[in-house]
């Protein structure tokens, strides 16, 4: 540990070796770099060493697969994790340097879309910090999802190119490339002991090289790593041949290839080619995570066919299932053993993690485009289909009108889904509501046929950044009344309600939530040139843009309040913030509709003399990490809004109510926890429940247009989109009114507003009593120990991986 005069001649000297200049002649840039060498001496002893112990002591070790991982900006976390932040922060600030303006010269790393890349990061965390021998397995994408801009209303999308600069954290490890095959014809030999032997001829050659990032444990001196694998051109490739120019094409052709299956996360798949990336993507993920798993148990001694007592690998959603029969191939193939003993070990070692209950976001592949690309590995496929079908059909002769249901391969699709539940031996949704559907509708005959498999690890947030590093003011009036002790066992946040009383506490987190107002509405004026009232209520719906989380529902509140106000301008109504953040998928044409809704609103609202500073509609472009750390703790009202049932967990909702947010929200995924832990008195909750929601979907008995022709609200607000004042002849919603009215209001937004309304009254009314509210608040943050990605991670560690804490 340093003192703040070591650390600064420390930076001076680091300077001056890397940077040949003097702290007075550096630019932030510089400063940054210079931060980030001494943070990375810093964890390299402890990097190794804690690789060594785990070899050392052959310990168990689980292996966490997931497309992303958005875990933003590391400097602060990584500084904070090793007991330099405030060090740190000191020493700049007295070489006259603003900190943050060092920390923001990193971008946030591309690595990750929204609550699932989030979540696999706080995992990440977790593991590290608790002492679990864990580790991160995903692809190093050059860009990342897009970057957004917001002109005249509409989303644009550039290239997100993060890493045109050196990224500080990453470590390239060219000497543990492997190598993954594509196409080609697959051949097979008998061997002399019988079994057979599988060869490619004409396949294409991929490179996968590894680059590690470590994972820094809270002040334990464990550093547990993220590998990231980037496809490149093998060597005996990458010599460009001069003897004709057509080859030196199909040579850069070739290239531009290879590099695409890392270049984009979710490349664009509404084309045969966009489609045909993804999954090589995919198995380009599994091979090379895979080969490395056993390439490293091996070189530690371990024997293959004990290999399901000291690995786990989890599945994170439906985009790595093809760890399945990759692992078969490389146990039939590469290590001769018999397909049982094979499947014996993938199963014990697999386990699945389902996302969604959205049918469309539950991947199939055509059996042709897998055949093609993957030859080898669609005969192992279509194996384990052909023995689990002939056992469905012999041993479960009740389940036999079931199989084209069941069955892997089916109307010439391989279902994704059904592969990672055959082939593992946990399935495990991720909020309570959300595992029981899961069981009783979604995936109801495969519970009836395994449901041993099935269980629930409610997701978790890590409250070391999400409280401890984001909210330091608040962190620290919570420290003060219940001690430290929270930051290693978060449950004991629930400390605080005997505090739910206490004027001075509530005072002094009343004031904390103030300060981080007035820091969101700089940075609002700053970024949009809105000034908004740091008094208001602010109402914050931050997440991906997509019609069952109801950002329509949200709007259609703030154009009734709006006509409200114009229709009695003296009306008494507490002053209202509404904030958004969110990103449209590229293709994605009614939530490109809804973005450029909510900034026509904001043009008109923000606008009008009338409403003054009473209504401000603000939507925050290009949303990411750094940006949510800006506007949780600032946030007043989470809006958790989701049509009940699609919404399988969320996790922004943890975050706000850790920062003392209150929920307002549907009983949806993890609300109904929230709901529980907190009390109905402290949320507030509305709309249609779960089982309404499948009524309607499943008998009918909802008909939209009634509601359009009996509520007058709701009538003038979808006029006014349709030609009226939100919907003029140069921007016209005429495609949002049609797609309510006319496909029957898929998401039940116009069936759940009058409940929506009434409740947003209950909100402001609770608001208007200062005291109260308050105490409303820090009964969230005392309750939301139970989110911490600790406790997750625990229940994953104790019932489906068998791991247990490493000893120092």
């Amino acid at each position: 540990m340093y003192t703040t005069t070591e650390f600064q001649q420390l930076l001076e000297d680091k300077l001056r070796r890397k940077r040949g200049k003097e702290i007075k002649e550096a630019d932030d840039k510089d400063v940054y770099e210079a931060v980030a060498s001494i943070v990375q001496d810093s964890i390299t002893e402890d990097w190794l060493e804690t690789r060594q112990r785990y070899e050392k002591r052959n310990e168990r070790q689980i292996y966490y697969i997931s497309m992303e991982f958005l875990i933003g900006r590391l400097m602060e976390s990584n500084l904070m994790n090793c007991g330099l932040l405030d060090v740190c922060s000191d020493a700049l600030r007295q070489l006259g340097r603003d900190p943050e303006s060092v920390y923001n010269q990193e971008h946030d790393a591309g690595l990750g879309n929204g609550g699932l890349g989030r979540l696999a990061a706080c995992f990440l965390d977790s593991m590290a910090s608790l002492k679990y021998a864990g580790h991160g397995s995903g692809i190093r994408y050059r860009y990342g999802l897009f970057e957004q801009r917001i002109i005249h209303g509409n989303q644009v999308e550039l290239p997100d190119y993060w890493l045109k600069e050196a990224y500080a954290w990453e470590t390239r490890k060219a000497n543990e490339s492997l190598k993954i095959y594509f196409g080609g014809e697959v051949h097979s030999h008998a061997r002399a002991d019988g079994s057979l032997e599988f060869t490619y001829k004409h396949a294409d050659e991929v490179l996968a090289v590894p680059y590690d990032v470590p994972i820094v444990g809270y002040r334990n001196n464990v550093v547990n790593t993220l590998r990231l694998w980037s496809a490149e051109l093998p060597e005996h490739e990458a010599e460009i041949p001069g003897d004709s120019e057509s080859r030196y094409y199909h040579h850069l052709d070739h290239m531009h290839s290879v590099e695409q299956i890392s270049g984009f996360l979710y490349p664009d798949d509404s084309s045969l080619e966009g489609r045909e990336l993804r999954l090589k993507q995919q198995y380009f993920l599994v091979s090379s995570t895979i080969q490395n798993i056993l390439r490293e148990y091996k070189a530690n001694g371990g024997s293959i066919r004990e290999l399901h007592k000291k690995t786990a690998i989890q599945i994170n959603d439906t985009h790595p299932s093809l760890a399945v029969p990759e692992l078969m191939r490389l146990l039939m193939d590469e290590e001769r053993l018999s397909w049982e003993e094979a499947w014996k070990i993938t199963t014990a070692v697999l386990a699945y993690t389902n996302h969604t209950t959205l049918s469309e976001a539950l991947e199939k592949w055509p059996v042709d485009l897998v055949q093609q690309l993957l030859p080898r590995i669609f005969m192992i496929i279509n194996e384990i289909n052909e023995r689990f079908c002939r056992g469905l059909w012999f041993d479960h002769p009740d389940m036999r009108l079931d199989i084209p249901h069941l069955a892997i391969i089916a109307d010439d699709q391989v279902h994704m889904a059904r592969l990672a539940i055959v082939g593992s031996h946990s399935v495990n949704g991720v909020a309570h509501l959300h595992t029981e559907i899961l069981k009783k509708r979604e995936m109801n005959r495969f519970y009836r046929l395994y449901p041993e498999k099935f269980n629930n690890k409610t997701n978790g947030i890590t409250h070391r950044r999400w409280l401890l590093q984001v909210n330091r003011g608040l962190a620290d009036v919570v420290t003060e009344a219940i001690g430290p002790q929270w930051i290693s066992q978060p449950q004991k946040l629930s400390g605080l309600v005997r505090y739910s009383n206490d004027a001075a506490f509530l005072e002094a987190a009343g004031q904390v939530k103030q300060e981080n107002k007035k820091v969101l509405a700089e940075l609002i004026q700053k970024r949009t040139g809105i000034h908004v009232n740091e008094n208001s209520i602010f109402d914050v719906q931050i997440k991906r843009l997509h019609e069952y989380k109801r950002q329509l529902l949200n709007i259609f509140h703030i154009i009734h309040l709006y006509n409200e106000l114009k229709d009695n301008p003296s009306l008494d109504l507490t002053p209202r913030t509404f904030i958004f953040g969110a990103k449209a998928a590229p293709g994605y044409y009614m939530a490109k509709e809804i973005i450029k809704l909510v900034h026509h609103v904001a043009s008109i609202v923000n606008e009008d003399p009338v409403i003054g500073d009473r209504l401000k509609v603000v939507f925050l472009e290009n949303y990411n990490v750094s940006l949510a750390e800006k506007i949780i703790p600032a946030a007043d009202l989470s809006e958790q809004i989701s049509t009940a049932s699609k919404e399988a967990s969320g996790t922004g909702n943890m975050k706000m109510m850790m920062n003392g947010a209150l929920t307002i929200g549907t009983l949806d995924g993890a609300n109904i926890e929230i709901k529980d832990l907190v009390g109905p008195s402290n949320i507030f909750i509305f709309g249609l429940s779960s089982e309404e929601v499948h009524r309607y979907y499943a008998e009918g008995g909802y008909n939209a247009k009634d509601l359009y022709h009996t509520d007058e609200r709701i009538r003038r607000i979808l006029d006014q989109l349709h030609g009226g004042e939100f919907g003029s002849q140069e921007i016209e919603f005429k495609d949002l009114f049609y797609h309510i009215l006319y496909h029957n209001d898929p998401y039940f937004v116009l069936k759940d507003f009058d409940s929506y309304v009434v409740t947003q009254e209950l909100v402001e009314q609770a608001y208007r009593d200062p005291r109260h509210w308050q105490k409303m608040s820090v009964a969230n943050t005392a309750y939301s120990g139970k989110f911490s990605s600790d406790r997750t991670i625990h229940e994953y560690a104790s019932d489906i991986w068998k791991l247990t804490p490493v000893r120092s």
